[in-house]
């Protein structure tokens, strides 16, 4: 990092702090209330958008059907839940559904398209639109939610704030252990380490007698099973509903490229970026809080084309 680069990041953390200090004198409540919603869905936003970065930026596999499987998870979690009443198998079921949709995805669509990015781009839309019609026709256009276990229906006394909800905070916890147990994966194990090479070096990889798409399949399971179990727990926190996949999809788009491409910490940046920068828009400007996500967005290519963590290529 350079002397500018230095300069910039002091700058801009003594903009938030100024801002942080104005916020908590004007209305100290509201300030702590909306920097904690900030932070949870921060964890769901990251929740989603790790599967996507393992998809999209370490495989460059162009799935915009991402969204699609967020839904799939939480449709299917939500009705293997009312059947069996245990919110635990609901997690479960929809963690299943839609890895093994991501791995008939990665071996009957990608494998076929490698290197293929406008095909994949396209076919992947058209999979989006199919499977969300499918979804309507199944679960109807209700809005559903998920009731959270008992030991998590409850609510902490926080300074500042009268009471939190106990699974938004949870929310967070899980967001950050996955993100912690994803990178020991892709950085200190030989599964991670292969991945990654396979991704630069396809054949090299190969010849050495690894199978790849082995490989790809497992990585391609675990990123869809991530936006299935964010689909569970987006359900509990928030709600779940037709057009949910569009939002999260987007969501995750922005933060990948926010947070650099191919990096789980600069997408756990990006997503604490666009969580802030959304729950303070509509907290603080609610008429242009939307407004506050997409300039980060053009900010960042503006100024850091490849994310604030990613690396140049």
């Amino acid at each position: 990092m350079n002397v500018r680069q230095r300069t910039a990041w002091a700058a801009l953390a003594l903009v938030l702090l100024a801002l942080s200090a104005a916020g908590l004198a004007h209305n100290a409540k509201l300030f702590v209330l909306t920097l904690l919603n900030g932070l949870t869905l921060a964890g769901l936003y990251f929740l989603v958008a790790s599967g996507f970065t393992l998809i999209f930026g370490l495989m460059r596999n162009v799935n915009l059907a991402h969204g699609a499987l967020f839904l799939m998870g939480a449709y299917v979690g939500y009705s293997v839940g009312t059947y069996s009443g245990s919110w635990t198998l609901a997690l479960v079921a929809g963690f299943l559904s839609a890895g093994l949709a991501g791995v008939a995805m990665q071996m009957l669509i990608f494998r076929r398209m490698e290197g293929q990015e406008m095909r994949q781009t396209l076919v992947t839309i058209g999979l989006s639109i199919v499977m969300a019609d499918l979804f309507m026709w199944i679960w109807g256009g209700d809005v559903y939610q998920f009731s959270p276990p008992e030991w998590l229906d409850t609510r902490l006394s926080l300074p500042l704030v009268v009471a939190y909800p106990t699974f938004r905070l949870f929310m967070l916890v899980v967001a950050v252990v996955i993100g912690l147990l994803l990178w020991l994966m892709l950085n200190r194990t030989v599964v991670g380490m292969m991945i990654r090479a396979g991704v630069d070096d396809r054949q090299m990889l190969s010849a050495s007698g690894v199978k790849v798409q082995r490989l790809f399949v497992i990585a391609f399971a675990i990123g869809a099973g991530l936006a299935g179990l964010g689909g569970v727990i987006g359900g509990t926190a928030l709600s779940i509903a037709p057009g949910e996949d569009v939002r999260y999809l987007l969501a995750s788009l922005i933060v990948v490229i926010v947070g650099g491409i191919g990096s789980i910490s600069g997408a756990a940046v990006g997503a604490l970026l666009i969580g802030m920068a959304e729950t303070f828009g509509l907290a603080y400007v609610p008429t242009y809080g939307v407004v506050f996500t997409f300039v980060l967005l053009v900010v960042a290519l503006a100024f850091r084309p490849n994310g604030l963590l990613g690396a140049n290529r």
